[in-house]
């Protein structure tokens, strides 16, 4: 049996279940996207069409994290874009710092591990710079796909995966090789990291209360009200005064009684008010 996306009213049926399940909203032009990524499920399950998948994953819990994990994007770098990093080092750790007490980070849509390893990292580089200003950090990172945080949590990578943004010295100084071409993090960098499993249409109050969120690059795949929505409940769980970082793509308006833009030159973060 040859598996296919079916017809249109097929492929409506399958988007606004994945929205309202994930929040993930998918463009009327996406067909080729979601026949790449399910058609092998779609096969091992015998099914024909989209519409019949939505019927089998309303009644299977394993099925549907199975899909959605499927439909999340994973890709990822090492210190994308760079200036959130450079920001979060030489402007928010030194203001933060000077509280002398622990720094809490949430990354949300932690994917694979790379962005809250190199949180992990600017915070380690800054202890090494300026001994004993920091008074212990945690950062949780959470993501909805299992097999994303799975593969976060073993903090093991390929050296083709290092070579997207890690840099030599930090290879060096932070990664074990463990075979030929794999390389571990050492524990000073993963201890801090607590991965947890989140859908960003849940509740975020058992997280705990944060100085810094950084929610990169996962927002531009919501509708303008859900991303509304997430933006109020972030700034909910950040501590007066705290920080949010947004992808390259991304923007926040018509929240200026939450939030104050700051220019950073290069990259713009997010002051929680009140």
């Amino acid at each position: 049996m040859t598996a296919n996306l079916g017809n249109r009213q097929d492929f409506d049926c399958f988007r606004t279940y994945l929205e309202r399940v994930c929040g993930i909203l998918l463009g009327d032009n996406k067909e080729y996207l979601v026949s790449s990524r399910l058609r092998t499920i779609m096969e091992e399950q015998s099914l024909t069409n989209l519409t019949q998948l939505v019927e089998r994953i309303e009644r299977n819990t394993q099925l549907r994290e199975k899909v959605v994990d499927a439909m999340t994007t994973n890709e990822t770098l090492w210190f994308r874009d760079s200036h959130p990093f450079r920001i979060l080092r030489e402007q928010l750790l030194p203001e933060l710092s000077k509280e002398k007490r622990p720094i809490d980070i949430w990354c949300a849509a932690s994917s694979t591990g790379q962005e809250p390893y190199s949180i992990s990292i600017e915070l380690e580089e800054y202890k090494r710079r300026n001994p004993g200003a920091l008074m212990g950090e945690r950062i949780i990172a959470t993501d909805i796909s299992p097999t994303a945080l799975e593969i976060a949590r073993r903090a093991e990578y390929e050296k083709l995966v290092l070579s997207r943004g890690m840099t030599d010295e930090y290879l060096k100084r932070y990664f074990k090789e463990v075979q030929e071409g794999r390389w571990k993090l050492n524990p000073e960098i993963t201890s801090r990291v607590q991965y947890r499993s989140l859908n960003l249409l849940n509740t975020y109050s058992m997280l705990g209360r944060f100085d810094v969120v950084f929610c990169r690059n996962v927002l531009i795949y919501f509708s303008s009200d859900l991303k509304t929505d997430i933006l109020r409940r972030i700034h909910s769980v950040l501590k007066p005064g705290g920080y949010l970082f947004l992808g390259a793509s991304e923007s926040l308006t018509g929240l200026s009684d939450l939030y104050e833009m700051r220019q950073c030159s290069p990259g713009i973060i997010y002051h929680r008010k009140g």
